[in-house]
């Protein structure tokens, strides 16, 4: 207590002094006791005052104690309540400073955690509101707003489900970015075998996307991935579009060459495009191979084969006319070669008709004429197998007429072989006529049109031969009847009257008749097949049967072919 007090002895000890220093002046003033009085009043009064003063600054700070006291374990509690902390804290019984002391440390280490904590938070959630940015497409500062932290609750609860929720933009980011980093390696893809800019066409979707130093800064959002399947779509719709094109050139240009026999050496500066004509186009990717350039040179190529075309149209356009009138020629079928050629002239020069329609159309023709000749195989087999035969048959009537026929000479073994097969082929002349006029009539009755043969309908020239041959066959009767009633009239005279000797024939003429046998050449025997003049008539219409170069001496074997 005398420690605490000292100060004050000390102080009155010294107020004493002063006090008796003050009577000493008031003696020597010659002050009256008044006014000593009143003047040491004021004193005490101004001595209270200041005591007073004090008193309630001490009790002001002692409540201020109290209070910084009480907030620091409001703060604390509520520190621990956002942070999710498991602190316990007590000021105890002491004094108040003591008590502050007790708390405060707690406090402070509860504030660092609480600004490390901000900051996690703030990190976070600054990281989480750029992904979000990046995704939605606002990339300007003026639009993104600073993130706001909740102080209320900082627990590592909610940083951890900040955190998770970050993980997920950030997985959710790095697909985009893989996503965005695919399409943009489609698009140069696309670019590439186009020969199109593809720096260009990237920084037309966004210009980030063509910086390819940071990947980080490439824009994710849904409007660039939009912007670039758009892109990607209409790259391969051109792309589609290029092929088809290429395609269809290539098909031509094949064509062209096939038409108009091009070298192999100039068909293969070609062959990337002919390449093509079986490609799928995902199967396409050779840099450039569909480049605007290769287009237009191609359609150069095309064009200049294109005017060569014309010429060689025409050349193969009357090259097939002459194919068909072969086929007719071939199969005795009529054709007026001229009349033809002047209607395909008048149709070339006109220029109102397509000269590869024109040359399809000739194609379609000889397709239809071989198949023509095709059907008349069998009965033109059958008609030449019948002209054998009738001529034979004509060749051994005027070997029957000879009558030196059986002389020792020069061929005659051979004629006589050739008249032993020309009677066994003359035999089937009925059966091969009946045989060809069922296969004519067969064939004019599936087709309803007549069977021609030289311009004249093939049943009818049949009909006048079967007549022809009856008639001359009642011929050949009549003539053997008259042959042996005369040998038998000459035998009755030569009985009544005795013989009479036959004039000898120069030695010469022997050889000549041999010679002139028709083993040699056509004999025309006068008044052979003698008829009335309708028979002629109808003979004049079978000329055609026997050709004019026929050589009699090449139907030695005509019994072999199995007529």
């Amino acid at each position: 207590m005398a420690d605490i007090f000292s100060p004050v002895s000390s102080s009155r000890t010294t107020c004493g002094s002063l006090l008796r220093d003050l009577q000493k002046i008031w003696d020597e003033i010659g002050e009256g006791d008044s006014e000593r009085d009143k003047m040491l009043l004021q004193l005490e009064q101004e001595c209270l005052d200041i005591y007073r003063r004090k008193v309630e600054l001490t009790r002001k700070y002692k409540a201020d104690l109290l209070q910084s006291v009480s907030d620091a374990e409001s703060e604390i509690t509520n520190l621990v309540s956002a942070l999710g902390e498991n602190v316990s804290c007590s000021r105890g019984n002491g004094t108040l400073k003591k008590q502050i002391s007790a708390v405060k440390p707690v406090l402070e280490d509860l504030r660092l955690k609480k600004q490390e904590r901000m900051k996690d938070f703030h990190e976070t959630q600054m990281q989480i509101a750029r992904i979000r940015a990046e995704i939605a497409g606002i990339c300007s500062s003026d639009k993104f707003t600073d993130p706001q932290v909740n102080e209320n609750d900082l627990t590592m609860k909610r940083l951890g489900e900040l955190k998770s929720h970050l993980k997920e933009l950030q997985s959710e980011k790095s697909l985009r970015l893989q996503k965005v980093n695919s399409n943009i390696a489609m698009i140069h893809d696309l670019s590439v075998v186009m020969a199109m800019d593809f720096f260009e066409i990237i920084n037309d979707v966004h210009p980030s996307l063509s910086a390819s130093t940071n990947a980080q800064s490439k824009s994710i959002s849904n409007d660039t991935f939009a912007r670039l399947a758009g892109v990607i779509n209409s790259l391969k719709q051109e792309k589609h579009q290029r092929l088809q094109k290429l395609q269809g050139l290539g098909r031509t240009l094949s064509d062209l060459w096939e038409l108009m026999d091009i070298d192999p050496e100039e068909r293969r500066r070609w062959d990337h495009i002919t390449s093509l004509s079986s490609s799928r186009v995902d199967d396409v990717s050779k840099q450039g191979c569909l480049a605007l350039e290769v287009i237009e040179q191609t359609e150069l190529e095309v064009e200049r084969l294109s005017v060569l075309k014309i010429s060689k149209l025409k050349e193969l356009i009357f090259k097939r006319q002459n194919e068909l009138e072969e086929i007719y020629r071939g199969v005795h079928m009529d054709v007026d070669s001229e009349a033809a050629r002047q209607i395909l002239a008048g149709l070339i020069e006109s220029g109102n008709v397509d000269l590869s329609d024109l040359l399809s159309s000739m194609d379609d023709q000889i397709n239809k004429a071989k198949e023509e000749a095709l059907s008349r195989k069998d009965i033109l087999e059958k008609v030449e197998r019948w002209k054998c035969a009738s001529e034979e048959e004509k060749w051994l009537d005027e070997y029957e007429k000879d009558e030196n026929r059986y002389n020792a000479g020069r061929g005659a073994h051979k004629n006589l072989k050739r008249a032993e097969k020309a009677r066994v082929l003359v035999s089937k002349i009925s059966s091969i006529v009946e045989n060809l006029t069922v296969k004519v009539k067969a064939w004019e009755s599936e087709r309803g049109v007549p069977f021609l043969y030289e311009k004249e309908p093939l049943l009818e020239t049949l009909d006048e031969y079967t007549l022809l041959r009856q008639e001359r066959e009642e011929d050949k009767r009549r003539s053997r009847e008259q042959k042996r009633l005369h040998e038998q009239y000459a035998a009755e005279q030569e009985a009544i009257y005795g013989s009479k000797p036959s004039a000898k024939k120069p030695l010469g003429q022997i050889g000549n008749t041999l010679a002139g046998t028709p083993a040699g050449r056509r004999v025309n025997t006068p008044g052979h097949h003698a008829v009335s003049g309708g028979k002629e008539r109808r003979e004049s219409r079978l000329h055609y049967v026997t050709p004019i170069n026929y050589v009699a001496l090449a139907k030695d074997d005509s019994a072999s072919r199995g007529y």
